[in-house]
């Protein structure tokens, strides 16, 4: 499958999806959030993970401070009767976010150039350096260049 392809097909499966950018996670944590919401005691979660209780608030806070492992969250999500969704959510398409940073580099690109015939009073018009950027932008997709990521 070409790149074109694959990033066709990721689109059309995130598109599917609801607004999961603007979904934050809560506060204390999905564990402790769900855990609660059911009703369910640290000491009942440990039960059903087989460790110990205190286990469950190491769980929660590691959560919270972005250091749990995926297999964490799966086993917990699991003993919470629950699935975990594990997703990278663009906040475009991945066309979007392509052409996007294309744009920028092609205009970082013409930029330097039209500097340099500004001070030889040679630059272009507007409307012709914005054409200009987008038909390099163009150019950087329809060949893939590796520069589009080469720069933060």
């Amino acid at each position: 499958m070409d790149r074109t392809t694959a990033r066709k097909a990721l689109d059309s499966k995130i598109a599917s999806l609801p607004p999961l950018q603007k979904m934050q996670r809560p506060h204390k944590g999905w564990i402790r959030a769900v855990k609660e919401a059911l009703g369910m005691s640290s000491k009942q979660l440990a039960a059903r993970l087989g460790v110990s209780p205190p286990r469950i608030t190491a769980l929660e806070k590691s959560e919270v401070e972005e250091t749990v492992t995926l297999a964490s969250l799966r086993r917990a999500a699991e003993a919470l009767d629950c699935a975990l969704v594990y997703s990278f959510v663009p906040k475009g398409s991945f066309e979007e976010v392509l052409q996007t940073r294309a744009r920028r580099i092609a205009a970082e690109i013409i930029g330097k150039v039209d500097h340099t015939m500004r001070l030889e009073a040679q630059n272009l018009q507007s409307d012709k350096l914005n054409e200009e950027i987008e038909n390099l932008a163009a150019q950087i997709l329809r060949e893939q260049h590796k520069i589009i990521w080469d720069k933060r």
